[in-house]
């Protein structure tokens, strides 16, 4: 099968100030209606060092870098744990429109009735999809979210009279989560993970106890794999007095299957830009709303969006809440592209989408797990984790494979991770790609396993046709270039 990688005209672009030529300007200004100031630096300082440039050097700068970028508008990207899957353009439409582009935060309620009953719906959509009789909007990310969700835990216990000092978190939990816990003051334990790369209850049973907050559960796990005892999981820290928090990063393969808050879990948080597919963006923005149980409720972020007959108003009377997670409300544009794809879908798409990404992952799993060595040997759900045990006698690393696929025109997936797993190998295909495409991704990785047989120099050298090629990362790391 024909591969999408290729080597093709790369140009070299330097950068802006490099480009500059006195006197240069890409725009025609207006005749100015007041007189012409000349700029005193005794007043100001010194001026700044901006590039002089022409409206086409500015034109083919951004467009030399644009080809540059790798993204799921270019080709499949199997990032595990990452949900890289495609964001359908009219999310982007819907958010642009003038009512909600325009709205300002400070307009107040009554002006600003259509954004508050979007927010008020998507949370009851959310809430809806979930199983959780409440949500918040406000936190601004998946780890912001897991925040969010810590800190109602931990007021929650203050609010019983007596806090806790623990919170236990499995060795397949995102890595974010220890983090969350001992920002709310907690000592993360660890428990690992049974044979079948899930919690066994009788490891939870035996750590936990009456000076344990709860429990931090990714579900499905970063093994790809579904919780099976989930329940009696729940039961256990529950009867002990504790919470569950669940991390719904991975609810992209659960969507409309499954509602963690039936499974026994208090408190959720749902990453915006993975599930419901609006855009990662460069570090941001994303969105990471949080559903909660009944007894949760009085804990959550304020202003909290309520309704009154047809008005929709912020609420931020809440005596027991934890506060503000974010400026104003979280990051609006992303909530309308999440509001349009749930639309768009409705609840049979939402289900389906979720049983593409778990047929999808499935099928790549069962076609290379004669390629690559499958630690875990079961039926997965989104996402599938291999190592490199088979390219080992050949001196060939999970990293040199990776590198290579570059060069056969795909993103490489996550490596390393989890660490459950030794030079984990991890693919997350998503539902948005068809079969054409992930054949394409299966046939470069066997070409690849055959190449670390038969000639295991080359895979050492990749990626070959890309821009830049096999960087130095050690000497990146010990001593890195820090000019910007």
């Amino acid at each position: 099968m024909k591969q999408p990688g290729t080597s093709g005209l790369i140009f070299n672009e330097p950068q802006l100030w490099e480009k500059s030529r006195e006197g240069r300007c890409a725009i025609s200004l207006p005749r100015a209606e007041v007189e012409r100031a000349e700029f005193d630096p005794s007043l100001t300082g010194d001026a700044p060092d901006l590039p002089q440039l022409s409206e086409l050097d500015v034109v083919r700068h951004f467009t030399r870098l644009s080809q540059w970028n790798f993204g799921v508008d270019s080709g499949m990207y199997p990032l595990g744990s990452c949900t890289m899957k495609y964001n359908p353009k009219t999310n982007e439409v819907q958010a642009a429109r003038q009512g909600f582009a325009g709205a300002h935060p400070l307009t107040g309620d009554e002006f600003s009735q259509g954004a508050l009953r979007l927010m008020y719906e998507l949370e009851q959509l959310l809430g809806e999809i979930t199983g959780f009789p409440a949500v918040t909007l406000q936190p601004a990310a998946g780890a912001h979210g897991e925040l969010a969700g810590m800190l109602m835990i931990h007021a929650y216990h203050a609010k019983q009279g007596r806090q806790r000092s623990k919170i236990l978190i499995p060795d397949t939990a995102h890595g974010t989560n220890p983090a969350s816990a001992s920002l709310c003051g907690y000592e993360s334990i660890n428990i690992k993970s049974g044979p079948d790369g899930i919690l066994e209850p009788e490891a939870v049973a035996a750590v936990m106890d009456e000076d344990t907050a709860g429990i931090m559960i990714t579900n499905p796990n970063t093994l790809g794999l579904f919780e099976n005892n989930i329940k009696e999981v729940c039961e256990i820290v529950h009867a002990k007095g504790g919470l569950v928090y669940g991390d719904g990063a991975n609810m992209n393969a659960i969507m409309g299957v499954v509602k963690p808050g039936d499974l026994g879990i208090d408190v959720l948080h749902l990453n915006l830009h993975k599930t419901f597919s609006t855009p990662h963006g460069g570090g941001g923005p994303g969105s990471g709303p949080v559903g909660v149980v009944d007894k949760l409720i009085p804990f959550l972020p304020v202003p909290r969006v309520e309704r009154d007959l047809d008005t929709y108003k912020f609420v931020t009377d809440c005596p027991d809440t934890i506060g503000r997670m974010h400026t104003f409300y979280g990051h609006f544009g992303v909530l309308v592209k999440a509001y349009a794809y749930i639309l768009s879908m409705g609840g049979e798409g939402l289900t389906n989408a979720s049983k593409y990404a778990v047929l999808n992952a499935n099928y790549i799993k069962e076609s290379l797990k004669g390629t690559l060595n499958l630690p875990y040997d079961r039926p997965c759900m989104h996402e599938c984790v291999f190592n490199d045990k088979h390219q080992q006698e050949y001196h060939i690393t999970t990293m040199d494979m990776a590198k290579r696929l570059l060069d056969y025109g795909f993103h490489p997936p996550t490596v390393y991770f989890p660490l459950v797993v030794d030079a984990a190998f991890m693919v997350e295909p998503t539902e948005t790609e068809s079969k054409e495409y992930i054949d394409q991704f299966i046939d470069a990785v066997k070409a690849i396993a055959k190449e670390a047989a038969e000639t295991p120099e080359k895979l050492k050298k990749a990626p070959m046709l890309t821009k830049v090629t096999r960087l130095d990362e050690v000497t990146a790391a010990r001593k890195p270039c820090l000019r910007g």
